[in-house]
């Protein structure tokens, strides 16, 4: 019961609008006369996140009785002080959008029904901060392996959605999903290279309009092309824009998918689905 109560001050100081989220502030937040209790539950309470996370997912797979979901790879970072905490260096942390001193993780989430869930997470650990026994693994080799697990555990995967880091990782993230068989839309950079054959070119459809319908329930007026390389494949190509005229660079998104029988009207709402987890 002690472990528990401790663990709920901890969550409550994590929500609450304390700026720094040390174990004494967050004592101080929740009445605490010290912070002694809080330190115990994370060092020496019985339980594991492993075995948390174990619980998590088989609770998730019971609900979802069969159904298949759609997968939402992203990364989250917290900047850091120092270099005390384990993995931390100067990288590119995503949501704050440039290179801090900092930690990165990979989030696996599912999205259901317009709900999405958190599924997994793992730490990506820079070369440079590598301890002993630990193997380097990239973010896409991460996430391919979070796809796995999850296939392996018994989640049906409809579609795999990610940005572009993970888009471009072809043999150590794309080739898992084809291998289980398994659909996806990722974001690609404007000057990805595809192969052709001699004598081909790349053709770029007309401009189509379509209706781009937020998770909030805003609709926006957008534009898509399909990009054509050669011949067209199972791996089609397609170019996003808010503005046909102008093409603006900041609003224009370029999209991978490998989905049977989709249409230009469909990628940009199946593709915006990964923002949900934003």
């Amino acid at each position: 019961m002690r472990s528990y109560e401790y663990f709920k001050y901890l969550h409550i100081g994590l929500l609450s609008e304390i700026k720094r989220k040390t174990l004494l502030a967050i004592a101080r937040e929740v009445g605490l006369e010290n912070e002694q209790g809080l330190h115990h539950f994370l060092t020496s309470s019985p339980w594991l996140a492993k075995e948390l996370k174990e619980r998590g997912l088989k609770l998730i797979l019971s609900v979802l009785v069969e159904r298949e979901i759609i997968v939402i790879m992203d990364e989250t970072g917290d900047k850091k002080k120092g270099k005390t905490t384990d993995y931390v260096k100067r990288q590119y942390i995503g949501n704050i959008g440039k290179v801090e001193n900092g930690s990165v993780r990979v989030n696996g989430y599912g999205l259901i029904e317009g709900m999405t869930l958190p599924l997994t997470s793992e730490v990506y650990k820079p070369k440079e901060r590598l301890k002993e026994g630990d193997k380097y693994k990239s973010k896409p080799e991460i996430a391919a392996g979070m796809v796995k697990e999850l296939v392996e555990k018994g989640f049906k995967i409809k579609r795999v959605l990610a940005d572009s880091e993970y888009g471009e990782s072809g043999s150590n993230f794309l080739s898992i999903l084809e291998e289980f068989g398994i659909e996806y839309a990722v974001a690609i950079r404007s000057n990805q290279a595809v192969l052709m054959a001699p004598g081909q070119r790349v053709r770029r459809n007309r401009w189509q309009e379509f209706e781009r319908i937020h998770s909030n329930g805003e609709r926006e007026k957008r534009y898509v092309r399909e990009i054509i390389f050669g011949k067209r494949r199972q791996v089609r190509y397609w170019q996003i824009t808010t503005d046909k005229d102008t093409v603006p660079e900041e609003t224009t998104w370029y999209v991978m998918t490998r989905i049977a029988g989709i249409s230009a009207k469909e990628v940009g709402n199946i593709y915006g689905d990964r923002t949900w987890v934003e």
